[in-house]
C-alpha cells in the first residue's frame, strides 16, 4: 500500500486493500473488507465498510457512508457485498448498503454513475450504467435500475420496482410500480407521461427508432387488451431494438406491476 496519498488523520484498517495511486483525505475510516481500486479519492470524513469494492476512478465525497449493514429488521448479520463501479462520482451525505441474504447479497452500483448529495441506494438494489440519481432521492431496497436513467430530486422509488434504460423520473415524484425503458414519470404520484426524448436525442438516437418510440407508446396506451398483450403484439410488429426493450422489459418477471400512460 502505497501511503503518500493517504492521510495521516485517515484510519485504515489492517487487511484493506488500497489501489494504487488512491488518495485519503483526513478522518476517513476504511473498513477491513473494503477494497480501493486505483486512482480513487476520497474526500475528509468518508466511512467506507462492510465488504466493499469501489472502482477505479471514483470519487467519494465527504460524510458519505458507504457500505453499511441493511436497513431491514430481517437482515441477521449474514455476510453481504456492495460492489460500486469505475469512475463514480458519490457526493456528500450519500448512503449505500449491502446486500441481504434474502436478496441475493449483493448490491450493485454500474459504472460511471453521479449518486448526488443526500441520496439513498439500499440493500440489494442494482443501479446500472451512467446512472444519475439527484439529491435526496431514495431508492428502497431490491429496486433494479437499468442504464442511463435520471431519477429527479427529492423522489421515492419503492421496493422491488424495475426502471427501464433510459428513463426519467421527474422531481419530488413516488414511484410505486415499474417504468417502461425510455419513459418519462413525473407528478406527485407517478404518472407515466410520454417518452424521455430530450435524453433519446442527447443519446444520438436516429429518428426512425423515435418514431417508431412513439407508435409503440400510442400503442400500449390505447391498443386492445391487456398491457402485456399489447406490448407482445407490439414486438411481432417492430423491427426496431428499442422498441424491442421495451417488449423485453415489459414482458420479464417483476415483483411490481406497470406504470401505464396516464395511470399513476
Amino acid at each position: 500500500m502505497n501511503t503518500s496519498g493517504i492521510h495521516p488523520g485517515a484510519i485504515i484498517e489492517d487487511g484493506a486493500q488500497i489501489g494504487a495511486g488512491c488518495v485519503i483525505g483526513p478522518f476517513c475510516h476504511i473498513g477491513p473488507d473494503v477494497r480501493l481500486g486505483a486512482g480513487v479519492t476520497l474526500k475528509s470524513h468518508v466511512v467506507i465498510t462492510g465488504d466493499t469494492t469501489i472502482g477505479e476512478g471514483s470519487t467519494v465525497y465527504s460524510f458519505a457512508c458507504i457500505g453499511e449493514i441493511p436497513q431491514d429488521l430481517k437482515f441477521q448479520g449474514e455476510k453481504t457485498r456492495l460492489q460500486i463501479g469505475a469512475r463514480a462520482r458519490i457526493r456528500e451525505h450519500v448512503t449505500i448498503n449491502t446486500g441481504t441474504a434474502g436478496g441475493g447479497g449483493l448490491t450493485q452500483v454500474g459504472d460511471d454513475c453521479l449518486l448526488m448529495a443526500g441520496c439513498h441506494i439500499a440493500h440489494d438494489v442494482r443501479v446500472g450504467n451512467r446512472v444519475i440519481v439527484v439529491n435526496n432521492a431514495a431508492l428502497a431496497g431490491h429496486c433494479v435500475v437499468e442504464d442511463d436513467v435520471i431519477i429527479g430530486g427529492l423522489s421515492g422509488v419503492h421496493q422491488f420496482v424495475r426502471i427501464g434504460r433510459g428513463a426519467i423520473i421527474g422531481a419530488v415524484t413516488m414511484v410505486t410500480n415499474d417504468v417502461i425503458p425510455y419513459g418519462l414519470v413525473q407528478a406527485p404520484r407517478g404518472v407515466l407521461d410520454g417518452l424521455n426524448l430530450v435524453g433519446l436525442k442527447r443519446r444520438g438516437v436516429g429518428r426512425a427508432d423515435i418514431t417508431a418510440l412513439r407508435a409503440a407508446f400510442q400503442m400500449l396506451a390505447q391498443g386492445e387488451g391487456t398491457f402485456q398483450e399489447r406490448a407482445r403484439r407490439m414486438g411481432a410488429e417492430t423491427d426496431s431494438a428499442y422498441v424491442a426493450h421495451i417488449v423485453d422489459f415489459v414482458t420479464a418477471a417483476s415483483d411490481r406491476s406497470f406504470l401505464t400512460p396516464g395511470q399513476g
